[in-house]
């Protein structure tokens, strides 16, 4: 471990502790570090970069209790920024894609509705032979756009057991279709 490591290791585990100058020590600290670390991923994006150090400090702040003091602390602060990062990301194509210009709008409109209405059907009858820790993870997921925290909430199954439920079900409707 370098020093720099054992310093902001020593400072967060004595904040957990207790000793509130050290914890704001650990997260001045750690904002430098982690305005560093996002600069160099968002090259292209530098006005997003101080959002993001806030985001990934409260962030670091909620789940500090889940920190396991053994552990390097640089690559559980690394994976939340890069939690943060990909949210952020996504995010902002979706923002970027609702305000894309059409390019050919004639061919766009006229396009048959029968298409999009028979594949919502198609759609709808797979789900339905999925089970409900399959079929509703991936409704609220990746049909309504939820997070797997908010399926979890909705469905009162645990966020591994959401998780769980859409890759299985992905991979049952994969197999579906290929049978068909």
């Amino acid at each position: 471990m370098s020093a720099s490591e054992d310093r902001l290791r020593d400072l967060l585990v004595r904040g957990l502790a207790g000793d509130a100058p050290a914890y704001h020590a650990c997260l001045k600290e750690l904002s430098a570090y982690l305005r560093a670390f996002l600069r160099r991923r968002l090259v292209r994006l530098p006005d997003e970069v101080e959002d993001l150090v806030q985001e990934t400090l409260l962030a670091i702040h909620i789940q500090r209790h889940t920190y396991d003091a053994g552990q390097p602390l640089t690559a559980w602060v690394h994976a939340i920024a890069r939690y943060k990062l990909v949210d952020m990301l996504r995010r902002r194509a979706v923002r970027e894609a609702l305000h894309d210009p059409l390019d050919n709008e004639s061919e766009v409109f006229a396009a048959s509705d029968t298409e999009a209405t028979e594949a919502r059907r198609d759609l709808a009858g797979l789900l339905e032979q999925l089970p409900d820790r399959q079929r509703l993870p991936i409704v609220h997921m990746k049909l309504e756009g939820l997070s797997v925290t908010e399926t979890a909430r909705m469905t009162g199954m645990s966020e591994s057991a959401v998780k769980v439920g859409v890759h299985r079900g992905l991979k049952a409707l994969a197999a579906m279709i290929r049978r068909e």
